[in-house]
């Protein structure tokens, strides 16, 4: 069975394909069943290639093949060849299980729109490069996996291209991680040129005996990786594409956030964990990186009008907390978020599709509310999202795994106080955004007649998911309430451990941690219900105060990351390329004309004439003898 793991990116390859090339020969129902049945065969066939895989644990820990010698050049050698480990096997089950999902919903969520055919045709092809991505055995086969998510999140960002502003956003979202993408093909292309390899077990293993610790190039190199994850991932500084990108159908912003683009930089990190851990400088900046990024998010979700752009910069702020736990070195504890994660933001973005269709494509919470009478599967599926996105005690998944990494950057040697308070504040910021949400959209007065109901495609992938976000954290339950190591078990035979305290000093240190991980949820949560559910004349108090007021606009603005970009990069570059345009003509126009002169002296010397033909040759022969000499 494992030797079908190659199948897997195919079959997404082959939908995209058959949607391309023959898809307007198709009807509508058999378009659906290939754009769906792709993906869904794809996860099939993950699961089904799972049971051997974890049967042969721990004595067969990954398995690898090639299909193809693709590149044998010069010492570069690269070929199309896989590498299964629990580590890929875990990214390839949520790629492409929550990803069915996600394509069963958007049958009846783009049920209307004409671009029906080219909608699944770009999705199956941002499945099949996620894939690709991530089961890749070599880095330049990472990176091409890595370019087609890039170019996939362009033309679904941008799918409705008729409004120019979403035109503008899949450029922004383009142009914007290209800046990493830059950084992580130079940090490649070093890697190479210093290893002569490109094999990523290989380049690890050398890496290691090669480079002392603290070393330049070992910190040169996971600089420009983390650049590169940086800008896919959506962390300080490059932010700024995420919440632009929800110009794209709520099905895009779910596959997006929840499985694919945002995590590759978290998987990138991972996978390259030998390199890392030979740069503690660069490992410290992650940890920061995600500290800021979760904070300065978390208080922009708290004021934003958007359903869907409160998700984006929630999602910005929780891969700030997978960042955080790679950064300490917790790289299970990272993994395990991401798992949590992908099911209860993929039900959060879903939930909001059906609650915008009901409410005539408004997305403004502001014109919403009273909405859980209407529709009690899309309230409760969206209360048990947020409630693990809050990470409330015991019953959701996301307590666990946000549990699991607070308590890592507590415990390791390479974490902090400081960068647990970060962690601690942002735990209360989430609670108090998501619960503001539910309250504003399914509670207090109706603002909007609700004209459409959910079908089954919409309500099975909504219930599975919110099972999913109640349940997979139980997975991991800590030594204070089980302790249930089975994610850290299995992710050891692809991640190291993270170094654990003494035993006498475990247990009261992590039960107090996780009683102040907790309080500050459902103080969040509490915050949130006298807020919006309550005094509301005391929210409109402090919103009207002039300090409150300012800090309300430089969250809502994204703290004026766009304005800077704008003034640093954007308006000097159209000035000149506005202004400058006479000039670069009259660059372009000699160089032409200096072409044209040496093309027409050169047709003077063909004159017919051989004795001429030979005198030249001659006179060049000698002219070579004369310099050689």
């Amino acid at each position: 069975m494992l030797h079908l793991v190659p199948f897997i990116p195919a079959l997404p390859f082959g939908g995209f394909l058959l949607l391309t090339l023959l898809g307007g020969r198709l009807s509508r129902r058999e378009l659906t069943w290939i754009g769906v049945g792709s993906v869904g065969g794809s996860a099939l066939l993950t699961a089904l290639i799972a049971i051997p895989f974890l049967h042969g644990l721990p004595e067969a820990p990954s398995y690898s093949g090639r299909l193809w010698t693709w590149i044998d050049t010069a010492g570069l050698t690269a070929g199309m060849g896989w590498h299964l480990d629990a580590l890929s096997l875990l990214m390839t089950l949520v790629i492409t299980g929550v990803g069915f999902l996600i394509h069963l919903y958007s049958t009846e969520y783009m049920a209307d729109d004409e671009g029906y055919r080219r909608f699944f045709a770009y999705m199956n092809l941002f499945v099949g490069s996620m894939l690709t991505l991530v089961l890749a055995d070599n880095l330049l086969l990472l990176y091409l996996g890595w370019e087609g998510v890039g170019l996939c999140s362009y033309l679904l960002i941008g799918f409705w291209y008729r409004d120019p502003a979403n035109g503008a956003a899949a450029q922004k979202a383009f142009i914007v991680t290209r800046t990493g993408d830059t950084a992580l093909a130079v940090g490649l292309l070093l890697l190479f040129m210093e290893l002569h390899t490109l094999s990523i077990q290989q380049a690890q293993t050398l890496a290691a005996g090669a480079w002392p610790i603290g070393s330049g190039i070992a910190t040169a190199v996971a600089a420009l990786l983390l650049a590169g994850a940086v800008g896919k991932s959506a962390q300080v500084p490059l932010q700024v594409w995420l919440p632009d990108a929800m110009a794209g159908p709520t099905p895009v912003s779910a596959l997006i956030h929840a499985a694919t683009m945002v995590t590759a930089g978290v998987y990138l990190i991972a996978r390259l964990h030998g390199l890392f851990v030979l740069a503690p400088a660069v490992m410290g900046a992650v940890a920061i990186i995600g500290t800021v990024t979760l904070l300065l998010a978390g208080f922009s979700a708290l004021v934003q009008r958007d359903i869907k752009r409160v998700l984006a910069y929630s999602t910005i702020s929780q891969i700030g907390y997978m960042f955080l736990a790679l950064g300490v070195g917790a790289w299970s504890a990272a993994l395990f978020h991401f798992l949590t994660h992908a099911c209860f933001k993929a039900l959060l973005f879903l939930a909001a599709g059906a609650v915008i269709l009901a409410v005539h494509h408004e997305q403004d919470i502001f014109r919403m509310g009273g909405l859980r009478r209407h529709s009690p599967v899309v309230f409760w599926t969206f209360l048990a999202g947020a409630a693990a996105l809050s990470g409330l005690p015991l019953v959701t998944a996301g307590f666990y795994s946000k549990d699991w990494i607070l308590w890592s950057v507590w415990s390791s040697p390479q974490g902090g106080r400081w960068l647990w308070a970060g962690g601690v504040l942002g735990a209360f910021l989430t609670a108090l955004y998501s619960f503001r949400l539910v309250f504003r959209v399914f509670f207090g007065p109706r603002r909007a007649e609700p004209a459409w109901t959910p079908g089954r495609a919409t309500r099975i992938p909504l219930v599975v998911l919110a099972a999913l976000s109640l349940t997979v954290g139980l997975f991991e339950i800590p030594s204070t309430l089980g302790p249930v190591p089975l994610f850290s078990m299995y992710l050891s035979h692809a991640l190291p451990l993270l170094h654990e305290p003494a035993a006498e000093d475990e247990s009261s240190h992590e039960a107090a941690q996780q009683t102040v991980v907790t309080m500050a949820s459902l103080a969040g949560v509490a915050v949130a219900a006298w807020m919006f559910l309550g005094r509301r004349r005391a929210l409109e108090t402090v919103a009207s105060h002039p300090i409150a007021g300012a800090f309300a606009r430089l969250w809502f603005d994204g703290w004026g990351f766009d304005r800077l970009y704008a003034r640093l990069f954007v308006w000097p570059w159209h000035a000149v390329t506005r202004e400058g345009t006479d000039g670069f003509d009259l660059l372009y126009d000699r160089l032409a004309g200096a072409v044209r002169s040496a093309h027409y002296w050169l047709t003077v010397t063909q004159t017919g004439q051989v004795r001429w033909y030979a005198a030249s040759v001659a006179l060049g022969a000698l002219l070579m003898l004369v310099l050689a000499l």
